[in-house]
């Protein structure tokens, strides 16, 4: 996979250990007259958790709601009610035919190209319900990835992130920290590296130092054209365990911020290990994210 194939699929998933990035497609993001219209801006997918607070996406900033909510360009909705919507849109690429997004207030947007609506046969007889939806999703042959949760700092937390320093232990890494970060990597199996995917010349990089050893790395990059800053980090195993992750996601987030940029997290629905340490770091859940599989079947 080449690096920026592996940039547009990966997702963050931490757990004080490894940030385990997985598959997802790309998002993009247009900018008209200094207001973010995302192709995205009606989206949809997996109900939240029986755990999870019934949360209003306004309590977080602007560019998140923006990116994610606002109305699409180019859609068309072809069916809504209080709690669930498809709507139909040109602009998206073959491994973006199909999103879905559920927001912590329990409400699902569908988005789809025109084509799969069509296949789908979305417009003939009634408006689908998301039980429908789903039927007539099942009946196309499509496969799903499987929802990603998506955390982010709300604005209250995020003004409680830029009052804190950084822990002495953790700094920025640079190119002249090449040789530590090398020992890092041949410290850490492959598996754990390949989740993780932190890498020295990301957009950001820091890492934590215990008794002079890097023993923590934390990476971003900027999510496509969005003003959002995906994460990953990863401890290593003899480690975890000592709030490095937590430290280290915390002191990254503020130079994102400071870059204009909001961090990411995601992480898989079962991994809970992952989402404890989201909620630890002080991120909050904004919903589920669905896509399409790069393995699904294409009506």
């Amino acid at each position: 996979m080449s690096l920026a194939l592996k940039q547009q699929f990966k997702k963050s998933c931490c757990v004080d250990s490894t940030c385990v990035r997985t598959l997802r497609p790309s998002m993009r993001t247009e900018y008209a007259s200094g207001v973010i219209e995302s192709p995205y801006g009606i989206h949809g997918i997996a109900q939240p958790s029986d755990h999870d607070e019934q949360r209003v996406p306004d309590v977080f900033p602007s560019a998140i709601t923006d990116f994610w909510l606002s109305p699409s360009p180019t859609g068309r909705l072809l069916c809504s009610d209080d709690n669930f919507s498809v709507t139909a849109a040109s602009a998206l690429e073959e491994a973006e035919r199909l999103t879905i997004l559920t927001t912590t207030d329990g409400k699902t947007r569908v988005l789809l190209t025109p084509a799969l609506a069509a296949t789908m046969a979305l417009e003939e007889g009634p408006p689908v319900d998301e039980a429908g939806f789903r039927q007539r999703l099942k009946k196309s042959g499509m496969s799903l990835h499987g929802a990603d949760n998506l955390f982010y700092f709300t604005d209250k937390d995020r003004e409680i992130l830029l009052g804190e320093p950084d822990a002495p232990s953790i700094r920025p890494l640079t190119e002249a920290d090449a040789r530590a970060f090398g020992q890092f990597e041949e410290a850490a199996s492959e598996q754990d590296l390949d989740d993780a995917y932190v890498e020295l010349d990301h957009w950001a990089v820091h890492g934590a130092f215990e008794d002079g050893r890097l023993v923590c790395v934390a990476s971003m990059y900027p999510w496509n054209d969005a003003p959002l800053a995906d994460l990953g980090v990863l401890t290593l195993q003899p480690y975890r365990g000592k709030g490095h992750a937590r430290r280290l996601v915390r002191a990254i987030s503020r130079l994102a911020l400071a870059r204009q940029h909001e961090p990411q997290y995601r992480c898989q629905l079962d991994n809970h290990a992952s989402v404890a340490a989201a909620e630890s770091a002080g991120l909050t859940r904004f919903g589920t994210w669905d896509v399409v599989s790069p393995d699904g079947n294409t009506p």
